[in-house]
């Protein structure tokens, strides 16, 4: 084994050198719990929600594509990002390096997070989205809520990527786990109010994330900060560096350019569903939130394949990081596979969770039908961009996301504005773009060298 192996913690040895499937499942394991915690929040506060009203529901549908794309963002992209140079750095067996790059993606996370309080609170974004009238009125208070809090979000999710990144799935686990417990118990008070606290509608859902993400946060930079940690967030005096930065923007910017395009591809599709009506939106929106709990399910297996990867990379091991991103890969494409194509057999059990109105059933019911089948194409695509990550190749899974808009753009407006079809084209166009993501990356994926030449190296 090598030097820096054999200066590796006992979990950084564990990615080197453990046999490659448990050792995946191990680190995943946590992260699944944790961000099945996750996906608990994403339908709870649609169940919720959805108690006010189809125009409450349509509010936050219209925002939720902002909303994921902020999260997507700051856990993958700066927060996978993270645990890419943490764990390239450990897996060199420099602790010094990995504590300085960590330092500086906090930075960067805060910085990010101004940019969505400036610009994702505007009510002309939401309009421009389609909502009108009162769908409008809730949208705004929603986002407006959300988006201030950013801050709170981006250093969360940051801190979680330094925990992964060091071999602790678990710590990040637990702050999910905490994040949610909390907004069980918070959302509901705030959104319909409790003797002295006012009914703050979908407003009150907002302000329960935020205040439950920032708790979190400082527990978390409270672990990393213990003397027995590998990578310290506090104690020594911080020393900002260029490079630092630059290496870790440069896996970063691409790594959040992604999200960028695949929520474009969302938002493209709830505009054009928008055409549709009201009715249409609503059943959209919450056959949509399935595929946001695909993300997270993706993510718990993903973010191991970042860390583990990355680490056989650093430490010049690339023939093994390839046998790990196929074990991971695999593993998503078989658990989002089996969700898609339950919901496309009955989708009537995942609609009714979260209204009774027999007519936005009945709108998601058709988009789950057709749509479901080739989830486990947008798993496999969604595992590959994250094992790309970890092994600093970041070009293909950018390439097969802009193909994905490019499907959702172009035949999306064909379907709609020139044929004049019917939802059920549009849904197809869509089920056509997450196939095009899955098989793009995948063929890329498998005819890619990564041993032509190490991944650039980050100070």
């Amino acid at each position: 084994m090598s030097t820096a192996a054999l200066a590796a913690s006992a979990a950084t040895q564990r990615m080197l050198s453990g046999p490659v499937l448990p050792t995946l499942l191990r680190l995943a394991t946590p992260n699944i719990v944790g961000l099945f915690a996750n996906t608990v929040v994403i339908g709870f506060d649609g169940y919720i929600v959805g108690r006010l009203g189809a125009d409450a529901l349509a509010g936050v549908a219209v925002v939720l594509p902002l909303a994921m794309l902020m999260l997507q963002m700051s856990a993958g992209g700066l927060g996978g990002s993270t645990t890419a140079v943490v764990a390239r750095a450990l897996g060199a067996g420099d602790a010094q390096r990995a504590t300085r790059l960590a330092r500086h993606a906090v930075l960067i996370g805060l910085a990010a997070s101004l940019l969505f309080t400036l610009l994702a609170t505007r009510p002309a974004l939401y309009e421009a989205l389609g909502a009108r009238g009162d769908v409008l009125a809730h949208a705004t208070a929603y986002a407006g809520v959300l988006f201030t809090g950013a801050a709170a979000v981006w250093t969360v999710n940051a801190l979680a990527g330094v925990a992964r990144g060091a071999g602790h799935m678990g710590a990040a686990a637990a702050a999910l786990v905490g994040t949610t417990a909390m907004h069980l118990l918070l959302c509901p008070l705030l959104v319909f109010g409790a003797g002295p606290i006012p009914p703050l509608g979908v407003a009150g859902a907002a302000t329960s994330t935020v205040l439950c993400n920032a708790v979190s946060a400082i527990a978390l930079l409270a672990w990393l900060s213990r003397r027995d940690r590998p990578v310290r967030l506090l104690g020594a005096r911080w020393q900002l560096q260029r490079e630092s930065f630059r290496g870790i923007l440069q896996l970063a910017l691409p790594s959040s350019i992604n999200p960028i395009l695949s929520n474009g591809s969302i938002a493209l599709a709830t505009a054009y569903v928008g055409v549709f009506g009201t009715l249409a939106v609503a059943g959209y929106g919450i056959a949509a939130r399935l595929e946001y709990i695909l993300v997270p399910i993706a993510f718990g297996v993903g973010s191991a394949l970042t860390a583990m990867v990355a680490t056989n990379m650093g430490a010049r091991q690339a023939v093994r990081a390839k046998r790990v991103t196929w074990a991971g890969a695999g593993l998503v494409w078989a658990i989002t596979g089996v969700i898609g194509l339950a919901a496309a057999l009955v989708p009537q059990l995942w609609m009714a969770l979260f209204t009774a109105d027999p007519a936005v059933q009945a709108a998601g019911s058709t988009y789950l039908r057709i749509v479901g089948g080739c989830y486990g194409f947008f798993g496999l695509g969604l595992a590959l961009f994250f094992a790309s990550q970890g092994a600093g190749r970041l070009a293909w899974p950018l390439v097969a996301s802009s193909l994905r808009l490019a499907v959702v753009a172009v035949g999306g407006w064909f379907a709609v504005h020139v044929a004049g079809a019917p939802p059920e084209a549009l849904y197809a166009v869509v089920a056509l773009s997450l196939s095009a993501l899955g098989l793009t990356l995948g063929a890329a994926t498998h005819l890619a060298d990564w041993a032509e030449a190490p991944p650039p190296r980050v100070s």
